[in-house]
């Protein structure tokens, strides 16, 4: 059975002191109990100030607990160069990422990241042997007018286009609808999820590592999530921003 990867993005939240707290009572738990990562892939994507202090608390990545991956939440496509306040893929590996998110829509909307910067960011950590996170998602106007799946396919397609199957069988595609996401987002439902996995898994099933929902998950909802078709995995916000908050989202998953 493939893994369900089960992940959190941090974004811009905890100090150091308080991501060295979580990482030390995520590492006890995973140690004392193997079967929270029994058929799951487990991540976290701190902010990059936290990330080699998370790192030195959970050890390389053949010595974490469970084979816990970490991530970044952006990097660039350059490898280095003037690019003041950037950070490259080969720093982020060098501190310790595996993982670098793409294309969430908040990078979207705040900072002008398009298809072509996330195609471009797609290939810089492919390059530099880090699996690429690529978020797609429709804003609530799209989805009324019925192109959701169209929307998003745009999204995925125009950031994948070129891929070797190679390369494809080692990218995460976060569906997060952006009405579902955030502190004002609503929990999608069953039924309005139903159209656009299927749309990426026609497209991409058998083809990337997974394809996981984020949005307003919980641990209410992780299980009826998890137990439709066409969704492999998790990546969840504020819900799993405490070390305890996650380990009892990762036992749901353990045990869907």
């Amino acid at each position: 059975m493939t893994a369900r990867w089960i992940g959190t993005s941090w974004k811009m939240n905890l100090t150091l002191s308080e991501a060295e707290t979580y990482a030390q009572s995520l590492s006890h738990s995973l140690r004392s109990r193997p079967e929270l990562t029994a058929g799951v892939q487990p991540f976290i994507i701190p902010p990059v100030t936290a990330l080699s202090a998370v790192r030195g608390v959970l050890g390389d990545s053949s010595q974490r607990p469970g084979g816990i991956k970490l991530g970044v939440q952006n990097a660039h496509w350059e490898d280095s160069g003037a690019w003041t306040g950037e950070i490259s893929v080969p720093q982020a590996v060098d501190a310790g990422a595996e993982i670098v998110e793409i294309g969430h829509s908040e990078r979207r909307e705040f900072f002008n990241e398009t298809i072509r910067t996330t195609r471009l960011k797609v290939r810089a950590a492919l390059k530099h042997g880090a699996w690429p996170l690529l978020c797609v998602g429709e804003p609530q106007e799209v989805r009324a007018r019925g192109h959701a799946s169209e929307y998003i396919l745009g999204q995925a397609n125009g950031a994948l286009e070129g891929l070797s199957p190679e390369q494809l069988s080692t990218v995460l595609i976060a569906y997060e609808p952006i009405w579902a996401i955030g502190a004002s987002g609503r929990p999608a439902t069953s039924a309005e999820l139903i159209e656009p996995f299927q749309a990426l898994r026609e497209q991409f099933g058998g083809h990337v590592a997974s394809l996981l929902y984020g949005g307003s998950v919980n641990p209410h909802n992780a299980q009826d999530l998890l137990a439709m078709k066409d969704i492999d995995g998790l990546f969840i916000g504020r819900a799993a921003w405490t070390a305890e908050g996650f380990t009892e989202i990762l036992e749901l998953a353990a045990s869907a």
